[in-house]
């Protein structure tokens, strides 16, 4: 039976994708050295580990609608499922590296967007949870199929400013907002009644005229 290592050595935004992603580089080591490994149909569950990491006063406002007030954050911060993504490790013996390519959104209504959108610096320590089945050779015994044992896991702490450079190639300084269909045709018949160009002038002029102090009889 194989021994696997698992370990994530580096990752960065893939740039010949239509959708936003990134890609984990997976190093997986078999330290049976001389067994040869036919293929891997291997499932990785995406963790963030929130609560390993420190979070500055601004992060901690933008996190609120997330895990609620700071001061509750012994009770509500928990981890958060990133995704569920699955590959094929082709045959190798000892040692391959391989892409694991990880689908992202700036789609704010997602929890990870949310989180990640909040942070303004510094890591994000993630999980790796891995699971599938193993082909490989046993020598007299021949092929052999085995699952990937339950407690394999990799950890990797992903600099922020990766994510960033991700969201910025596919949404340079633009923010998304998903509305309701009814609230949007209200929008957009302020818009037209206003005679306003563009749908940021319409929310420009509704937080201008937010800021009005109100008028008292």
């Amino acid at each position: 039976m194989p021994d696997f290592d698992f370990q994530i050595v580096k990752a960065e935004p893939m740039r010949d994708q239509a959708t936003p992603a990134l890609v984990f580089h997976l190093r997986v080591t078999n330290h049976a050295e001389q067994q040869p490994v036919h293929a891997i149909l291997l499932r990785c569950q995406i963790q963030i580990e929130a609560p390993r990491r420190r979070y500055n006063p601004q992060e901690q406002e933008s996190l609120r609608d997330l895990f609620g007030e700071a001061e509750r954050w012994a009770q509500t911060l928990r981890s958060t499922l990133w995704a569920n993504v699955s590959l094929n490790i082709p045959s190798f013996t000892g040692t391959v590296i391989c892409p694991v390519c990880v689908p992202c959104t700036f789609d704010l209504m997602v929890a990870s967007a949310k989180y990640f959108h909040a942070l303004e610096g510094g890591e994000v320590p993630v999980t790796f949870l891995f699971s599938g089945t193993v082909f490989y050779d046993s020598g007299q015994a021949g092929f052999q199929v085995a699952p990937v044992p339950w407690n394999q896991e990799a950890r990797f702490r992903l600099p922020i400013r990766v994510w960033k450079e991700m969201i910025d190639l596919h949404y340079p300084n633009i923010a998304w907002l998903c509305l309701r269909r009814d609230i949007f045709d209200e929008l957009y018949r302020f818009k037209v009644k206003e005679g306003i160009a563009t749908f940021e002038e319409t929310v420009e002029r509704l937080l201008e005229m937010s800021r009005q102090p109100m008028e008292v009889s």
